[in-house]
């Protein structure tokens, strides 16, 4: 009888573990062993909940949590937690890693390796980023250091450098713990991700609930007292008290063991990998989750996105083609949706210096409207904006601010962008219609109308 394969997984959250799971459906132990790798304490669970333990509407760490490692070991994947990969040796076949609390180290060998090492979030080498009570939060350890930083904080001032989906949901959620909460933000408005008209909407729904928000704030240190510990931070123009600071900047992608060992990188630091997810040039690894770089199909370019959606259908794609079955990821489009407070916040496709960017002529439409028939009780307001290609017409991308209702319109929109769709198609979408739902005209297909009659103008 052959001796069975071996897979090495490094990194036991989302794309990690569902690699290793949908390759243990496809083959047994006796065809597969499989070894994963996580240097922290928790495996499979929902970063994105992070900011809503922290606010306190999700009342315990482990809700957050969708398999643990006994359930991950009890399906025959010998999962070692606390571990941290060292080292790939390409031409050996193996990887070193180092057991966090013994401090040994070992090497494994391997017939597949699938590199899910995820994103770390952006600390700029400023003074006094590293000290205590200064956050970065991507993962379920780094959650977990935050609440306790916050049962230590003496104070109740909170300072979050950065106002991306991150920054504005960490403002939140310490409002909701009872902070006072001033959201230092480099740019002209919140969620760069935004075009920053759309954004201004976002910048008066946090002031509203009493965030205090300044823009053009560029930090210079962070400083601290006698303890060690953050005392404030300081930009060019002031200096803000803070007893805890938790860094919104976003994330970049954590490829440093692949750099090393000379697997490819694009230019925004991610791997490279086929429609497969595939390493471009290794036929036996893989790559997925935040530590990749994806299609987008609306620019053609490759990008930077870190998603737990994506991630998920990484990690089955993966599985899949280890597990001797065939699977692809196309690529994405874009889709993000968030809130603050009662405020939905959506987007989907290219922002208007995206488009220009990428040297596209394009119209925009920007339309008000409400979740429901206005005349149905609880009808909520919503600006959609909608921005299409001049000449074609084809959808570019749409971006929605408005209260319940909202968010999830934009789903429609990327459903619409990956299948090409032109904005006068859009207007003949046979979508659900009911009081209760919506207007007898979505807001979707409000915006579609009016983008459409912008492009035929622009034509004219």
């Amino acid at each position: 009888m052959a001796a069975a394969e071996r897979l090495v997984v490094i990194g036991g959250d989302a794309a990690g573990m569902s690699a290793a799971s949908q390759a243990r459906r496809l083959r047994g132990p006796d065809e597969l062993e499989i070894v994963a790798f996580e240097r922290g304490h928790f495996t499979s669970y929902s970063a994105c909940g992070i900011p809503y333990w922290v606010g306190g509407a999700v009342t315990e760490r482990d809700e957050l949590i969708a398999r643990t490692p006994e359930e991950h070991r009890a399906r025959d994947i010998d999962l070692r937690i606390r571990t941290e990969v060292t080292a790939i040796d390409m031409a050996g076949g193996r990887v070193r890693s180092r057991d966090l609390a013994s401090g040994e180290e070992s090497w494994t060998g391997f017939d597949k390796l699938v590199v899910a090492t995820g994103a770390r979030p952006v600390r700029p080498p400023l003074p006094g980023i590293d000290a205590p009570g200064v956050h970065g939060v991507q993962t379920l350890d780094d959650g977990q250091a935050l609440m306790d930083s916050l049962d230590r904080a003496g104070g109740r001032r909170a300072v979050v450098v950065g106002a991306g989906y991150i920054g504005v949901e960490m403002a939140e959620a310490l409002v909701g713990r009872g902070y006072e909460v001033t959201v230092l933000n480099r740019g002209e408005q919140p969620m760069s991700t935004l075009d920053p008209d759309m954004g201004r909407l976002v910048h008066e729904a946090m002031n509203g609930m009493g965030i205090t928000t300044v823009s053009g704030a560029e930090v210079t240190k962070i400083l601290t007292g006698d303890d060690g510990r953050v005392r404030a931070v300081a930009t060019d123009e002031d200096t803000y008290p803070a007893d805890v600071v938790v860094l919104g900047l976003g994330v970049e992608p954590e490829t440093g063991l692949a750099r090393e060992a000379g697997l490819p990188v694009g230019s925004y630091g991610g791997l490279v990998t086929d429609l497969s997810m595939r390493v471009r040039g290794h036929d036996n690894i893989w790559a997925g989750g935040d530590c990749v770089e994806v299609l987008d199909l609306v620019s053609g370019r490759h990008r930077h996105i870190a998603l737990g959606t994506h991630a998920n259908k990484h990690g089955q794609v993966i599985g899949s083609n280890v597990g001797g079955g065939y699977a692809t990821f196309p690529g994405v489009v874009g889709t993000a949706v968030s809130k603050v407070c009662d405020l939905e916040i959506a987007r989907t496709g290219l922002r208007e210096k995206d488009a220009r960017a990428e040297g596209l002529q394009f119209v925009t439409a920007t339309i008000e409207s409400t979740s429901r028939a206005g005349y149905y009780p609880g009808a909520s307001p919503m600006t959609v904006k909608m921005t299409a290609e001049r000449r074609t017409g084809r959808l570019l991308g749409v971006q929605i601010v408005g209260r319940e209702g909202a968010g999830k319109r934009v789903d429609i929109a990327a459903v619409a962008l990956t299948a090409g769709m032109t904005v006068d198609r859009m207007t003949a979408l046979d979508l659900g219609y009911a009081p209760p739902f919506s207007p007898v005209w979505d807001p979707v297909l409000v915006a579609a109308r009016k983008a459409a009659a912008a492009v035929r103008a622009a034509g004219a």
